[in-house]
């Protein structure tokens, strides 16, 4: 049988090229219909794949019974083998020579739902968070704004992955508004703090990495077994309060500026269908130490846009375009980083990449960054210009890898921005 990731497979669904959900892909999400409670599908060309259904009729099975009623959870609870089993099973029945589902127009019916028909929920419970720092580029702009060009990267920046524990409660699936987060803020020519709503709020564009099996507490992890570890890959947006942030993170770091929202896109795409756009990342100097070496590339080729729709207006313009490739911490580094000193991980951990900016001005992922600080705002379509988020504008990430023909995509990850009550 043809692996899933072939890329002269063709599902009975018509597909178009630019699709993010060709069969080669085959993404989990858990939607809902005004007939259906929320269940674990399958998102193909422009429809959902209701796996319960098709558990129903006898045509696949994960091996606990009801599996696909809930979240990813119950799924990813039963490790690499199944996950991959249960890939192969649902691409076998989707293949356009294959008749089991193509030619029952009874099942087709209930078990292929069109987008416009479906609301998106959260694909898995979010059992912890943790926000990491290990975009080079990233972190040297911001070094450089604050600290100064001669000491941008701090002393401990290249020899680990940098991180702070986030909130998970605060996890939310895309199209969740986010409302104005208010706190204490500061600013430099001012004696006393002052509680109000943010007036510097960003956007940060990562990769989140979702875990998929335990490790035990006390442990560490090899690389093979960090890696057989991540179930997949969501499109994260990390909203941050930068005035807040300025007062608070000293001396603990980021705490109530990153714990207000967490945006994450409902569909979660396997690590198994990454593996064809799998590449080596930038080379790592001083050589980490040995719990942290690679033995085989560890980086993705996704390419990332980010697109803003100030208040009020009509069109998006496209402010931010990168790659994920240019991470200099791997995600199974960061991973084997976290559980190094003993820290257990448990099914549903997040992990985000932290902000990803590639070495042009453009690929830039924080309005921080791409507003220099606010020092060189953005223009936009209709005279609007932003340093940061006001009140009303739309952000939407997307994500795709590229392959001959066909992409493997993330769909997006889009939230708008409310008032402080």
């Amino acid at each position: 049988m043809p692996h899933p990731n072939d890329p002269s497979l063709r599902s009975f669904i018509a597909v178009d090229p630019s699709s993010d959900f060709p069969i080669q892909n085959l993404p989990y999400g858990v939607f809902s219909t005004a007939k259906l409670s929320p269940r674990l599908g399958v998102a193909i060309g422009d429809f959902v794949l209701d796996l319960w259904e098709l558990e129903q009729e006898g045509l696949i099975s994960a091996g606990d019974p009801g599996t696909f009623a809930g979240g990813l959870s119950a799924l990813m609870h039963q490790g690499p083998k199944v996950w991959s089993r249960t890939r192969a099973r649902i691409s076998e029945l989707l293949r356009h020579d294959n008749s089991e589902l193509r030619d029952n127009k009874q099942l087709r019916d209930l078990a292929l739902i069109p987008w416009a028909n479906v609301t998106m929920h959260m694909p898995f419970t979010v059992s912890g968070y943790t926000d990491f720092y290990s975009s080079k580029e990233h972190a040297t702009n911001v070094g450089v704004m604050f600290r100064g060009k001669d000491n941008a990267l701090q002393p401990n920046w290249l020899h680990m992955p940098i991180a702070y524990n986030g909130r998970a409660s605060t996890v939310v699936v895309s199209g969740t508004k986010v409302k104005r987060p208010r706190g204490q803020l500061k600013p430099p020519n001012v004696e006393v703090p002052s509680f109000e709503p943010c007036k510097r709020l960003d956007f940060e564009l990562e990769m989140g990495v979702v875990i998929g099996q335990p490790s035990p507490m006390g442990g560490m992890l090899s690389e093979q077994q960090a890696e057989e570890m991540i179930f997949g890959f969501v499109l994260l947006n990390d909203w941050s309060a930068r005035d807040i942030q300025q007062w608070e993170y000293v001396p603990l770091g980021p705490f109530l500026a990153k714990a207000f929202a967490t945006s994450i896109s409902p569909w979660v795409v396997t690590r198994e269908a990454l593996e064809p756009f799998r590449l080596k990342g930038p080379e790592q100097q001083p050589v980490p130490l040995d719990y942290l070496k690679q033995t085989k590339p560890q980086n993705y080729d996704i390419a990332l846009d980010v697109s803003l729709r100030a208040a009020g207006a009509n069109v998006p313009a496209g402010i931010s375009r990168t790659n994920f490739k240019y991470m200099y911490w791997s995600s199974v580094q960061q991973l084997m980083h976290h559980a190094s000193s003993g820290c257990a991980m448990n099914v549903g951990d997040l992990l985000g990449s932290g902000t990803i900016s590639g070495p042009e001005k453009d690929q830039r992922g924080s309005l921080l960054e791409i507003s220099w600080n606010g020092t060189e705002p953005v223009d936009l379509p209709g005279g609007a210009r932003r340093s940061f988020l006001e009140d009303g504008d739309s952000l939407v990430i997307r994500g795709w890898c590229q392959g001959n023909g066909y992409r493997v995509g993330f769909g997006e990850v889009e939230g708008t921005i409310v008032p402080a009550e």
